[in-house]
């Protein structure tokens, strides 16, 4: 059962601290969380790419800059 949280009265760090702690939780039993069959594909996928050298790489700053412009 899943009580229900006031979402709509938490401030923005409230529910972010919130997220972080259901993180943590989930973290301390991983074998309990199953990834989905599409994870593994696109896993794969991804893989395939860097050993072909066909991969784009952009450094945490250069992400980090393109997210805050995207939600402008």
């Amino acid at each position: 059962m899943i009580p229900a949280l006031p979402l709509d009265e938490m401030s923005t760090p409230d529910k972010l601290a919130l997220m972080e702690q259901l993180w943590e939780a989930l973290c301390r039993t991983p074998d309990d969380v199953v990834s989905p069959s599409w994870h593994g594909e696109i896993l794969s996928e991804r893989e395939k790419r860097v050993r072909e050298g066909k991969a784009k790489f952009s450094d945490l700053v250069e992400v980090e800059d393109r997210l805050r412009k995207m939600t402008r």
